[in-house]
């Protein structure tokens, strides 16, 4: 195992769908498809669809019960059991403590560093509690700090800045515009081949 380098993975869009989207299907509700592909800050669109849950009446366990339904992408789990077996891998996400653990649990536990909600005695979702600010960048840097080299590989606008602070950094399965916007970094849209970057970065 190289155990200098850390391998940092975003979550949704990467391992596992959009769960906003998923919810947004199951709800009926278009206005929460948007997600960080759409919307760079972060603050502003939780803050809207906490709005949005508010007005519907929709609490914490009406999100659960969607994603109790959804399953990693195909190919996901064999490929971080392959990249584990490699290197350390953490999976850096902007989503939330309650959203994730059915899903980790899926992908057979993976570290995660994510946020946690604050919910309620009704069950509804009040806010949200930031583990650190840029969190994606913050930990990259912190990791660098502990003298890990890191290889970064995400989707959104938030993931940029991982990516860009790593020894090698890669898009996968990203949008047409944020590709065409980042021509310099490798863009993948298959397991096999996002493998076969990071490990020749590593």
């Amino acid at each position: 195992m190289n155990s200098l380098n850390i391998v940092c993975l975003d979550m949704e869009g990467v391992v596992v769908p959009e769960i906003w989207i998923a919810f947004s299907e199951a709800s009926g509700i278009p206005e929460l498809r948007r997600t960080t592909r759409d919307e760079p800050d972060y603050a502003k669109l939780m803050n809207w669809r906490l709005g949005i849950l508010r007005e519907h009446g929709l609490g914490l366990s009406d999100i659960q019960n969607t994603i109790a339904k959804i399953d990693p992408f195909d190919g996901a789990k064999e490929f971080l059991d392959e990249l584990r077996a490699e290197t350390q891998v953490i999976i850096i996400s902007d989503t939330f403590t309650q959203f994730a653990s059915p899903l980790m649990k899926k992908l057979g536990w993976p570290t995660l560093f994510c946020n946690t909600l604050e919910v309620g005695e009704d069950g509804m979702i009040t806010g949200y509690r930031i583990r650190i600010q840029n969190s994606k960048l913050s930990t990259v840097r912190a990791l660098q700090s502990v003298g890990f080299e890191t290889v970064a590989a995400g989707d959104s606008y938030n993931d940029l800045g991982m990516i860009r602070a790593s020894k090698a950094g890669f898009l996968f399965r990203s949008t047409e515009k944020i590709i065409a916007d980042n021509p310099d970094i490798p863009a993948f849209t298959e397991y096999p081949e996002l493998l076969r970057a990071i490990k020749a970065a590593l």
